[in-house]
């Protein structure tokens, strides 16, 4: 799609509003925080599991299954060639933490390739040029003679083979040995719907059982980190410039019981000594995506860390009692020391530099729970209760309170909140003042979660059909931008922002719309992740005042100067939410440079970059002649960025 990038009216052919003047002052009002755009994780609709985590083998270990329901204990697995397949309560589980195992029969007359297959997050990408890293842990309960091979391998659907190795197995292996090998594919198929397939020669083991435990597949990963992230996921977050991921995120932190909480603990070490447990959207986490890849992820991509913590309340509505609450902030403690204390002073922090992380992570900011107006009665002891350990034990750290703000009342009061809105479009743009009216107290925000997800404002949960967004569209992604050069001019106690939810498989979708969703192979960028991107990578470090848009109008504008680069770049965010096309002059108290740059996103009102359609909105570049006074037309349903670089 062409940028409209016209100096003129005269060659306009759409119908253009009355003109718009925007006086700027070149004097900064206030810094810009760096921390201003970021994103907030949490694993719904597979974006951990399935998603950003690399591995590709779902239901790998059999964590927090039912043995009683064979059905759903043999998620994603399948027979190869008759096997007989059980998930059992092993008498000899592989470790304390993974129970289970996949019992293997060879029925007596087998010939040919027998044994196991798993279909992985609906569906396993291979290619060709990627080197794929397998192991699985097996033991034979009874003791064989057998001593041969399996064959460790990937194939289509058909049952056409992709690619494999042969590795040793031995019968009188009846304590658990683990196999690691790699797969280099020869064929890269068109389709996604390819297997994983652990297989042996039925006729040299018919009659036999084996048993295995805690299987893996990996594909190249992020920066070759062991244990993890799906590249192409990886590298478009890495293309927003982020500076901030707020993890674990969201609900899925809370439990829909205390025991199903989340819990850093759990999340760390070995693979085959982490439990996993079922999410609070309603399918396990293995937990290989653990706070210590959380962590390492922020690092690969210099962000800092938003973490939350356990505040003693879960999603059923358990909230613990006040004195009870001793052991859990126990817990909050180690979490935080895991993540920033001194192994000379801390076991948390020990186990931290055991990983091989001496340093601490970049954490400033600790949230102490997630969406407490569940539970506002509660949480005014558990946030004194909790504020009073915390600060006690980390005088640096930020910490922020999650029940809406100053109701209840909070003691000690909140020095940061963060807040949460999904909405319509229209609320975003009538709403983008709403933090002017905030009172200047050094209480500072942090917008944790928000998105335009419906276009009816009477039922905003609802089906599409009612309303309720499949993707971002460009009306709602340019809602959500008028909304953003609020926060940018408020940013004096705006300290973060991030849209949510970030990630979503788009064939178990459980939220719409999403930032970025995706499939077994394929990443699709919304309308929405171009503003964000475009917002995070057009960034300026003081904020210019200018001429107030009106606050009941359709175009929006933020003026920032980025002094880091010499000469300074000026950087003008303009927004139009509308169908019609906006003319607006712009009148600067400084020279510059006689030719801007222009990165233009505009499309149709219901226009969604989707699937099918995966490329339909994306920014444009070009340039514009400016002056100290110049004039632009933003095109109907647009966000365009102009960078003007001052005159020496």
């Amino acid at each position: 799609m062409l940028p409209i990038l016209l100096t003129s009216l005269a060659f306009l052919s759409v119908s253009v509003k009355s003109q718009i003047t925007i006086v700027v002052n070149g004097t900064a009002s206030h810094p810009i925080p760096s921390t201003l755009w970021g994103q907030m994780f949490e694993d719904i609709s597979h974006s951990g599991d399935g998603g950003l985590y690399a591995e590709l083998l779902q239901n790998r270990a059999f964590q927090m299954v039912d043995t009683t329901d064979q059905t759903t204990a043999l998620n994603a697995w399948h027979s190869v060639n008759g096997a007989q397949l059980t998930v059992i309560e092993e008498t000899v589980p592989v470790s304390s933490a993974l129970p289970n195992a996949l019992s293997v029969v060879i029925p007596s007359g087998s010939s040919g390739q027998v044994g196991v297959g798993n279909e992985g997050y609906f569906g396993i990408k291979v290619n060709s040029s990627d080197t794929y890293n397998a192991s699985f842990f097996y033991r034979f309960p009874v003791a064989s003679s057998f001593n041969g091979t399996a064959t460790v391998g990937l194939q289509t659907s058909t049952g056409e083979f992709l690619g494999g190795i042969n590795v040793t197995l031995s019968g009188s292996q009846t304590s658990w040995l683990q196999v690691n090998t790699t797969i280099q594919p020869t064929i890269t198929p068109d389709s996604l719907t390819n297997n994983f397939t652990v297989t042996v020669d039925g006729a040299e083991l018919a009659g036999q059982t084996i048993n295995f435990a805690m299987f893996s597949l990996f594909p190249p990963t992020f920066k070759n980190r062991p244990n993890g992230m799906r590249i192409d996921i990886a590298e478009t977050l890495s293309a927003m410039a982020p500076s901030f991921f707020r993890l674990p995120g969201g609900n899925n932190l809370e439990g829909q019981t205390v025991a199903t909480r989340w819990q850093w603990n759990n999340t760390v070490g070995p693979l085959v000594d982490r439990p996993g447990r079922v999410g609070d959207w309603g399918y396990v986490n293995t937990d290989g995506l653990g706070i210590f890849e959380y962590l390492t992820w922020c690092e690969d991509l210099n962000m800092q860390a938003i973490m939350a913590v356990w505040s003693g309340f879960a999603l059923g509505g358990t909230s613990i009692a006040e004195d009870d609450l001793g052991p859990y902030i126990q817990q909050a403690i180690d979490q935080i020391n895991f993540a920033v204390g001194d192994p000379a002073e801390s076991d948390a922090a020990a186990l931290r530099a055991s990983l091989g992380h001496p340093d601490p992570f970049p954490v400033v900011h600790v949230e102490i729970g997630n969406e407490d107006f569940f539970a506002a009665d509660t949480y005014t002891y558990r946030w004194n209760q909790y504020i009073t350990a915390l600060q006690a034990t980390f005088p640096n750290l930020s910490f922020l309170a999650t029940s809406d703000t100053f109701n209840p009342i909070l003691i000690p009061n909140p020095a940061e909140w963060d807040i949460h809105v999904y909405q319509t479009p229209s609320w975003f743009a009538e709403n983008s003042f709403i933090y002017d009216g905030f009172e200047r107290n050094g209480t500072h925000y942090f917008e944790g979660e928000y998105a335009a997800i419906s276009t009816n404002s009477n039922d905003l949960f609802g089906t599409p059909a009612d309303g309720r967004l499949t993707f971002p569209t460009m009306e709602s992604s340019t809602g959500e931008a008028a909304f953003m050069t609020g926060l940018e001019r408020n940013s004096d106690i705006v300290f973060a922002a991030s849209y949510a939810p970030l990630l979503n498989h788009v064939v178990n979708s459980q939220w719409t719309p999403n930032l970025v969703s995706f499939d077994s192979g394929n990443v699709y960028p919304s309308t929405s992740y171009y503003v964000q991107q475009l917002f995070s990578l057009n960034r300026g470090d003081e904020y210019l005042p200018s001429t107030l848009p009106d606050a009941d109008g359709t175009t929006f504008w933020s003026v920032v100067r980025k002094t880091s680069v010499v000469p300074n770049e000026i950087i003008i965010k303009v927004v139009n939410t509308v169908g019609a096309a906006s003319n607006v002059t712009f009148q600067l108290p400084f020279s510059i440079e006689d030719t801007a740059t222009v990165q233009l996103l505009t499309g149709a009102e219901t226009d969604s970059n989707t699937p099918t359609a995966p490329s339909m909105v994306t920014p444009q570049h070009s340039s514009l002649v400016v002056g100290e006074t110049f004039a632009y037309t933003a095109p109907g349903f647009s966000v365009s960025i102009l960078t003007l670089i001052t005159s020496a």
